[in-house]
């Protein structure tokens, strides 16, 4: 079959989804809608930002009925007041200029709209609207119908507006302030200028520069001197103390050159270093704040799910109103979020993110659900028996061993270094000035003041924080988001990956049903829809699922053959759907594969092939690990049903080990960290939360980065699966550079100590070449990571 991109999404169209209108090809009446709505707005523009930008709409089919409750819209709204409401919307399919067009021209498509600020970078659009011409709901649906389906879990409901630390943003700003200003006013102390005006003027000057940088000592510094007063308190010598030390002995030299008249002081010195350290910090806490790391259930229930009264009516509540004996109504791919007994006559519950097996199971009435698993199929009723708090899925995620541990024993390089660089400093520093006090005391101060100042560790502390930090940006622009700095030394350690299955090295994309034959009518889709509805065998289920249309009528005949599959009969054509054998075809390879065979009045149609479709580039990605050394394992929740698939595609050395369980997945990681494994572990749900949370680096693998991520060290976009060992390989380089840039910074410090203890360095030489050294550090991390990210993630290889 002809494939051709859909006009609104860039599906994949072929001539068995294909929907022709004005001119144009959609792959389904939802794309088609959407284009009709936007030409008859005057909107078409749309598609000359992008080619194929918009997302296939999804039906709302009820779902939004508890935008209906006021208390409930009450909770979502940040600004009420009068006829103007504001709400902020997380939209997760914001991923181009033509879509925050659309989204700010919404008042075009529903007049009651009076703007909409999009931010990109959170995917986010604020909203603001007449509540008297329009409502939340009409809002929400109108962005559905568009292929801009918000998403809103309870989270959004519990979660109140947090106050943002902008401390260190103050800081900073206090810091550049200072160091401008005062390398301003030091410019003529710089050129010796020595004239009537200048000898006038001098004190003044030297005043305003000790006055401006007051703030920088006492504010902008102040977290290096309780950290230092904190490492001294603990006996823990970290780089903070030499830091606050130069810090502090630069402030109090220059306050007595400046207060006794002796000299200009080095304010300047002083406030750059302070600014340089504090913008290092920045760059270790700048971590796309846009991302979660850290989620609960809160995260994936939905806000409010449907109630069925005395008499059957439907009413929308909220989760936490949820009680026992309470009957729910679930629709198809709605999340249970309460354990509750199967009231339907049958269910297909697919529990892939609790336990990873990815093949729905079958239940009947009276069977207990538990939270967490989604319904596939038809609407069922249910009867709660536990509360939220209560269920199965709320206290596995409680559980402390789901927990990261955030007092892992790791020492980052930084820290390892700073262990013996402070004291050795310090204790070179006491003897250079007792070895010259027996000569002069003056000198005694200059030799102890210059040590300090050149050694003042900067360079050393920038160089981890600059370096990662631009590491961290590049693989961000990569679409591998780590949660922090140390992650990128983590990832250098690792020995031994871990891989989930299900979700993880396969793709749950509908793209793992294919149709293979010749081309079926509408009718007939229809048709064969209807026939199967009747059946609850997984692979009937999955291709009811898959199936489109909407229309629904009884089959005149219907038989389903154990073994075989069904026979039926509707609008007077008869149908056989199932087994190569049913269909009268008997090849072995055909036999041999997952697959729905049609045929229609006795003439073969075609089949539907279903297939787990692992990843694009997992086998070389596979390879390409084996090979540089790392031992491989794949851990899955699922059967061992493709075991014997996954050891022709893997390498041989690859362990496999199935039916793992949520805790014993975490148990698997601990008995390899035991065995002296540095463990990164790569998953996709709930079921590798554990795991996860145990191992050295947590890897979550998403589709869409901002939904369904459970606690993590890193979050890795799914197309960029097959790159892993590039990133690895990158968090190797860079810490070399770290290295290297350690190597460089120590040579600078044994070189200006050893003028420094000659007594051949004054203080304002120090002052001078210490801001030079680390600048040209910087400069050195930062060329070095932007070479080793042509090299490991080159563009040829890796799409921006």
């Amino acid at each position: 079959m002809g494939k051709k991109g859909c006009y609104h999404c860039g599906n994949e169209v072929t001539t068995f989804n294909r929907i022709d209108f004005d001119g144009k090809e959609f792959c389904c009446n939802g794309c088609k809608t959407v284009y009709e709505i936007f030409s008859e707005n005057d909107l078409n523009c749309y598609y000359d930002m992008q080619q194929s930008p918009g997302a296939t709409p999804e039906e709302a089919n009820g779902k939004y009925d508890f935008l209906d409750k006021t208390e409930i819209i009450s909770k979502l709204l940040e600004f009420d007041e009068g006829e103007t409401s504001i709400v902020s919307l997380y939209i997760p399919h914001i991923h181009c200029s033509s879509c925050i067009w659309i989204l700010e021209n919404l008042n075009k498509l529903n007049q009651g709209v009076y703007r909409v600020l999009v931010n990109f970078p959170e995917k986010k659009a604020t909203i603001t609207f007449n509540k008297q011409k329009t409502t939340l709901k009409e809002i929400v649906l109108l962005l559905n119908k568009i292929g801009y389906e918000p998403y809103i879990s309870l989270k959004n409901y519990d979660d109140k507006p947090q106050n943002v630390d902008r401390s260190l943003i103050y800081k900073i700003g206090i810091a550049f302030f200072a160091f401008g200003n005062v390398m301003m006013l030091s410019f003529p102390e710089y050129f010796n200028i020595d004239d009537v005006w200048m000898r006038q003027y001098k004190d003044f000057f030297r005043w305003l520069i000790l006055i401006i940088s007051l703030p920088v000592f006492f504010y902008s510094a102040s977290p290096y001197h309780i950290a230092a007063w904190k490492g001294i308190k603990s006996k823990n010598y970290t780089i903070d103390i030499p830091m606050a030390l130069g810090i502090i002995v630069m402030f109090i030299r220059s306050t007595v050159d400046i207060v006794f008249d002796l000299g200009p002081g080095f304010f300047d010195s002083m406030t750059m270093l302070v600014f340089f350290m504090l913008l290092g910090k920045l760059f270790q806490q700048r971590t796309y704040n846009f991302l979660s790391f850290e989620r609960d259930y809160k995260s994936y229930f939905p806000i409010a799910i449907t109630k069925l009264g005395s008499d059957n009516v439907e009413e929308p509540i909220q989760i936490y109103d949820v009680e026992k004996g309470d009957r729910l109504l679930i629709r198809n791919q709605e999340l249970l979020p309460v354990d509750s007994i199967l009231i339907s006559e049958s269910a297909f519950i697919d529990y892939s993110f609790v336990t990873g097996e990815a093949v729905p199971v079958e239940k009947k009435s009276g069977d207990k659900l538990f939270a967490g698993g989604k319904q596939v199929g038809d609407v069922i009723e249910v009867e709660v028996v536990n509360s939220v708090s209560q269920s199965y899925l709320t206290q596995l995620w409680s559980n402390d061993v789901f927990q990261k541990k955030v007092d892992m024993k790791y020492k980052t390089i930084t820290d390892t270094i700073s262990h013996y660089f402070t004291p050795v400093l310090l204790t070179i520093s006491i003897l250079g000035f007792v070895g010259w006090s027996i000569v002069d005391l003056n000198s005694a101060f200059n030799v102890f003041t210059a040590i300090l100042i050149v050694a003042c560790p900067c360079a050393l502390a920038l160089t981890a924080p600059f370096t990662l930090g631009n590491a961290i940006r590049i693989l961000g622009r990569k679409k591998f988001y780590l949660k922090n700095v140390t992650v990128v030394e983590q990832m250098a350690k690792v020995n031994t990956v871990v891989f989930d299955k299900t979700g993880t090295i396969t793709t749950n994309a509908t793209s793992t049903i294919q149709y293979v034959g010749s081309d079926l009518t509408r009718e007939e889709q229809s048709d064969i829809r209807n026939i199967i509805r009747g059946s609850n065998h997984p692979l009937s289920r999955k291709l009811y699922s898959f199936l489109k249309t909407k229309v629904i009528a009884k089959p005149e005949r219907f038989e389903e053959i154990p073994g075989l599959g069904l026979n039926g009969t509707i609008n007077s054509k008869n149908y056989l759907i199932g087994s190569p054998k049913l269909v009268g075809i008997h090849d072995d390879k055909v036999i041999n594969e997952t697959a729905v065979h049609i045929q229609v009045d006795g003439e073969y149609k075609g089949k539907f092939i279903f297939a787990n479709h692992y990843r694009e580039g997992v086998i070389d990605l596979f390879e390409s690990l084996d090979k540089s050394g790392y031992k491989l394992v794949i851990l899955s929740g699922d059967n061992d049903g493709e075991a014997v698939v996954l050891r022709e595609l893997l390498p041989e050395s690859t362990v496999l080990a199935f039916n793992q369980k949520p805790e014993e997945k975490l148990e698997y990681v601990k008995s390899l960290q035991e065995e002296g494994g540095n463990v990164m572990m790569v998953g996709d749900g709930l079921n590798d939360a554990g795991a996860l949370a145990q191992s050295n680096v947590g890897v979550s693998i998403s589709e869409n980065v901002n939904v369904f991520t459970p606690a993590s060290d890193a979050i890795l976009d799914a197309h960029m699966f097959s790159y892993l060992d590039n990133f690895l390989k990158y968090s190797i380089n860079s810490v070399k550079i770290i290295k290297l840039s350690y190597i460089l910074a120590l040579t600078y410090n044994v070189i200006g100590i050893t003028v420094c203890l000659f007594n051949k360095m004054s203080p304002l030489v120090a002052a001078i070449i210490m801001p030079a050294s680390t600048i040209s550090i910087i400069s050195f991390v930062t060329i070095m990571t932007n070479y080793f990210a042509r090299k490991n993630l080159n563009e040829d290889h890796i799409n921006r």
